[in-house]
């Protein structure tokens, strides 16, 4: 039995463009996958991207279909996923992947999958 929520079940956890990527949000996006586990500032990305700030926000949402936050948070969760199906705890997962702590993950976590990083692995149900 799967008790994870698939991620088209959860409200803001698949892709959903509406334009190609521009090789300005390419080359941000590049930099969320090379460094998720930072904080990274808006502005940092508009800058790398020789974009406004609000020029970038919106054309990133457009070109990748969500904000550049949630998709580096996207990104810590199928890492700590992964994390957590190799036996990696809930708390060590967390700080590996750039989230503060343990209950950072687990709100993020059981938001996206409707289960806790912890009952997922007890369960052993993680996808």
């Amino acid at each position: 039995m799967n008790i994870l929520a698939q991620p088209g079940d959860v409200p803001g956890a698949r892709f959903r463009p509406t334009k190609p990527l521009s090789p300005a949000i390419q080359t941000a996006r590049q930099r969320i996958e090379e460094s998720y586990t930072e904080a990274l500032s808006l502005l940092q990305l508009a800058s790398l991207s020789n974009l406004s700030l609000h020029r970038f926000a919106t054309a990133f949402r457009e070109q990748v279909g969500m904000p550049p936050h949630r998709y580096q948070c996207h990104l810590r969760l199928e890492h700590a996923r992964s994390l957590l199906n190799q036996g990696v705890s809930p708390a060590d997962a967390a700080i590996e992947v750039g989230f503060f702590d343990q209950s950072h993950l687990s709100r993020h976590f059981k938001r996206r999958y409707g289960v806790t990083p912890g009952r997922a692995k007890r369960a052993g149900s993680l996808p």
